[in-house]
């Protein structure tokens, strides 16, 4: 059997992306989803997506993490699948697509940057693991750490993978784990923030993270950031705006970034 596929990536956030408005795909078939995504055996990805007829909605988006198990919300994903989404012609510069946390708006601007309407979001939580972290859903359930100046190091050379995994797998959020974020506090808030992610279903960091992101902008916004938050990934700049609510929640929170088509071919399977 031969498969076509298309590899898309989002500020170095990659996916294979396979058109399955035919419903083909088997999505039960975990271990073909881990193969196609593995960076040795296969095409290599952080993550795979189909893009599927939806009633009610441009197309859907079905999400899988690079171990083969079905995920929560991606959001460089969703920001990759509007682009392929328009290069397939089903959308012009304006979608609305269904992903497993709800409906989302996105739009493609005419320089190529996709921005994408995120969920609603409640107020930053006190994180059980470390005494200044927070905690955010964005779609996807995030652990936040700010690396102050006063703690001696840089992001730059922080050990995100070991830090990352330590907490990912703590007690606190077991069964499902958690992403987890790093982030550098600028001298300026007007400045892009460093961030650098650990991937829960990578199971390693990743050059960036749009849902993570996310919950790092309005995290930040209780430190001194005000919206849009512009982020430095190790893969490149993300924007977040957003509108602060009484409650302390967030609402109208879109996502901002490149979304470019890497190449396309078939794989023997």
């Amino acid at each position: 059997m031969t498969l076509a596929f298309h590899k898309y990536q989002g500020t170095g956030n990659d996916f294979v992306i396979l058109d399955d408005r035919a419903a083909q795909f088997d999505t039960a078939d975990h271990a073909r989803i881990a193969q196609l995504c593995d960076r040795r055996f296969g095409i290599g990805a952080d993550g795979l997506m189909l893009l599927r007829n939806k009633e009610g909605y441009d197309f859907e988006m079905v999400y899988f993490n690079a171990d083969g198990r079905p995920s929560t919300m991606c959001g460089n994903g969703g920001r990759c699948l509007v682009a392929f989404a328009k290069h397939l012609g089903l959308v012009a510069d304006d979608a609305y697509f269904l992903a497993v946390d709800g409906p989302h708006a996105a739009r493609v601007e005419a320089d190529g940057t996709v921005r994408l309407k995120m969920i609603d979001a409640a107020a930053p939580q006190l994180a059980e693991v470390g005494e200044e972290d927070v905690f955010m859903h964005t779609g996807s359930p995030h652990h936040v750490h700010f690396l102050d100046a006063e703690e001696g190091h840089t992001l730059a050379e922080f050990d995100v993978y070991g830090a990352g995994h330590d907490i990912r797998y703590d007690q606190a959020y077991d069964p499902a784990g958690v992403n987890v974020n790093f982030v550098e506090v600028p001298a300026d808030p007007a400045h892009p923030w460093p961030v650098r992610t650990y991937e829960r279903g990578v199971e390693n960091e990743t050059l960036s993270c749009g849902t993570g992101v996310t919950a790092v902008a309005l995290a930040a916004s209780q430190r001194g950031a005000a919206s849009p938050v512009r982020l430095q990934t190790p893969g490149g700049l993300l924007e977040v705006a957003f509108q602060t609510q009484p409650d302390g929640g967030f609402a109208d929170v879109w996502l901002s970034g490149p979304a470019v088509r890497v190449f396309g071919g078939e794989i023997s399977l």
